[in-house]
This record gives C-alpha cells, sequence and structure tokens, in this order.
C-alpha cells in the first residue's frame, strides 16, 4: 500500500516534523522520516527543545563540556540549539536546493520572553540568523501586536520568517500583509525576492480545546435537552472550520494583481502552515487535524505520534475547502450562545505566550541545576 504520507505531496500539501531530537539525529531516525515518509522541513519551539534536552542523555556529554568551560546558562542553551539547527538544516540542505527554497527549511524560535518587546525580537532575530548561518534557516516570531511589525522588518531584511502562534483570522492577515509589504520594498531597493520563505503558522487543535470546553460548561449549567444537544453538536468543529476561512482569505490575498506582480519578480507565495495538528480530544479520531486540512499550497507540521498514525491509516483527500458554508454557519452559532471569537483567540495566544514562555524557563532551570551540580563536584574535587 501507498504511504498516505507521501500522497500529500501531490496534492499540494507539504509535511513538516514538528520535533528536533539529538537522539533521533544520532540514530538516524530522523533522515528516515525525510526518505521513507516524505517529510520535508522541521519546526521546533521551547516546548520542544525543553523536553528534548531534559530527557534522556543525548545531550549531557556538550553540556558538561560547556559547564567545565565555564559557560552561563543561556550560552549552554544557544551552544545546544544552534548546533542541533545546523545539523537538521545540513541534513535538509538537499531538500530545500530542489524545492525552490521553500521546503527544505528548519525553524527556530526567539524567546518568548521577547513576544511583547518589537526591539528585543528584532535583536534576537538577526543575532540568531548570523549564529546559524544557514540558507534554509527560518525565525519564529509570534504573531503578537509587537511581533508583527518585527515580522515585516526581518523579512524586508531578506530573513526567512516563521509566523508563530497564530488563532485568528484578523491576525493572520496582518501576518499576510506583512510579508507582501516587505516584498514590495526589497523589490523597491532592488533586493533579491526570489529566495524568500515564509509561512504563517496558523495553530489548529487548542481551538478546539477551549471552545470544548466552554461549550461543555454551557451544558453542565442547563437542564433543557434540546439546548444541550444544540451545544453538544458544535464541539469539535471551531478549530477545522477556522483554518478552512483562513484558507479562503489566503487565496484571495495571493490571487490579487499586487501579490501576481511580486510573483512575476520570482517572489513565492506566504504558505499557511498548520501547527497543532495532533488530535488532543481522545474521543476524536487521532488524525482528524491531518485528514480535514489537505490543499495546495498548505504545509502541516506533525510531532512523531501524527505522522505514525497518519502512515498508518491516514485517508488523504482534497479536504480544506470542504463545508465552508458549515464553517461560517459554526461561528454565527457560537456568538449567539455568547463564545466570543475575538476573545476566545486572543486568549488562545496569550496561553500560547506563556506556555513557550514556562517551557523555556523550565528549561533554563534544568541546566541551571546541572551547572550548580558539576561546579559543586569540581570544587569537591
Amino acid at each position: 500500500m501507498t504511504n498516505p504520507l507521501l500522497q500529500l505531496k501531490a496534492l499540494g500539501q507539504s509535511v513538516w516534523y514538528d520535533n528536533i531530537d539529538r537522539s533521533q539525529l544520532v540514530s538516524g531516525q530522523f533522515k528516515r522520516l525525510l526518505d521513507e515518509d516524505g517529510i520535508c522541513g522541521v519546526t521546533a519551539n521551547p516546548t520542544i527543545f525543553e523536553k528534548s534536552i531534559s530527557s534522556g542523555h543525548a545531550y549531557d556529554e556538550q553540556i558538561n563540556q560547556l559547564i567545565r568551560e565555564g559557560k552561563s546558562t543561556n550560552e549552554i542553551y544557544e551552544a545546544l540549539i544552534i548546533q542541533d539547527i545546523r545539523t537538521v538544516a545540513d541534513i535538509l540542505r538537499p531538500i530545500y536546493d530542489s524545492a525552490n527554497r521553500q521546503d527544505g527549511l528548519v525553524s527556530l524560535e526567539v524567546s518568548p520572553d521577547l513576544a511583547h518587546d518589537t526591539e528585543g525580537t528584532l535583536s534576537e532575530v538577526r543575532r540568531f540568523w548570523k549564529m546559524v548561518d544557514r540558507p534554509n534557516l527560518m525565525i519564529k516570531i509570534p504573531g503578537t501586536p509587537e511581533g508583527i511589525p518585527a515580522v515585516l522588518q526581518a523579512l524586508t531584511e531578506g530573513i526567512n520568517v516563521n509566523i508563530t502562534l497564530i488563532f485568528s483570522i484578523s491576525t493572520y492577515r496582518q501576518v499576510a500583509e506583512a510579508f507582501i509589504s516587505a516584498l514590495e520594498a526589497r523589490r523597491t531597493a532592488g533586493e533579491d525576492i526570489s529566495h524568500m520563505a515564509s509561512v504563517a503558522s496558523f495553530f489548529v487543535s487548542r481551538v478546539d480545546t477551549l471552545v470544548d470546553k466552554l461549550l461543555e460548561d454551557k451544558v453542565k449549567a442547563t437542564s433543557n435537552t434540546t439546548e444541550q444537544q444544540h451545544l453538544k453538536s458544535l464541539e469539535g468543529k471551531a478549530a477545522i472550520a477556522n483554518a478552512r476561512l483562513v484558507y479562503q482569505d489566503f487565496k484571495k490575498i495571493f490571487n490579487t494583481p499586487r501579490f501576481a506582480a511580486l510573483k512575476q519578480a520570482g517572489a513565492y507565495v506566504q504558505r499557511p502552515l498548520w501547527a497543532s495538528t495532533s488530535t488532543k480530544n481522545p474521543a476524536y479520531r487521532d488524525v482528524l487535524y491531518a485528514e480535514e486540512l489537505i490543499g495546495p499550497d498548505t504545509v502541516d507540521t506533525m510531532p512523531l505520534e501524527t505522522i505514525e498514525n497518519f502512515r498508518d491509516h491516514g485517508r488523504v483527500r482534497l479536504s480544506i475547502e470542504d463545508n465552508l458554508e458549515e464553517a461560517h454557519q459554526v461561528f454565527d452559532a457560537l456568538e449567539k450562545i455568547g463564545i466570543h471569537y475575538d476573545q476566545v483567540t486572543k486568549q488562545l495566544q496569550d496561553e500560547g505566550v506563556q506556555k513557550f514562555a514556562d517551557s523555556f524557563h523550565t528549561l533554563f532551570e534544568g541546566i541551571a541545576e546541572k551547572r550548580k551540580a558539576i561546579e559543586t563536584q569540581q570544587v569537591k574535587s
């Protein structure tokens, strides 16, 4: 049987791997995902690095060496992630060279503590871009109000950007506008735009996680059976509806005369990237979001479990534009019962920034503890 993951490419969707783990790089597992499953890009975030570095012993030798060299906790963290990012970038380089520089990319995120600091974000973006020194690097910048001006400037400077933590259609539009404006600025300045790569990372499953909880609260608050049934009928609908409506905006924005002029000059579209496509609710099909958001000019970044599940039983069809009328109706119905789209998406973005910040701090604490233990040992010896 044909691997369902390989079938996605024929429908215009790239699959990226939402994970970096040095043990997988050493064992060859990562390379097998590229060769056997057609994985053609990688994303990472503070939560992923925290799990990878804190679990197992793949990083211990380097951490111990850096501690003995007297490196600070931040220097240790950056040395670890820069080595992994460079390794992955080099493995992906043949894909990058053969895919018009739109796949074969690896994403590295700026500190979540800078999510509301435009200048601080830009400073770290420039520093990471120079430190990694790979053309197939993408720097991840959150789509916060303060992050979007940094996105515009970084792209204008020729830095590939993955805009992360996008939950709302209005934020998506601002992100797409920043991308197009940056390309126009580069073109006006006589700079090359054919090498520029950017994705808009639109988060999926977390929308259902929050909306379903709000619906459950409303079910518990009423004894009206008919009302309870109506509320339950809306569960598991918001996330896919949200992404499908964003895709409609993507098509409109990148099929205008304005972008056509940039395309003629060599530009590629900024693809929507479906993030958080693992299924959080065990009552739902474990490849639900991956199956329902398949379409041209999109990327789905999947964790290992979702990749394995989709390889085993994923059903492939062009699904991204299914039930568009129902998608609008879902949000109309939610609004009528007091679940407001803007409030939900704002809460999700705020929580997303905080979750990444928590993981970032946990990772630093873990490195600091190891550093302290080794320094104590050195003193004793």
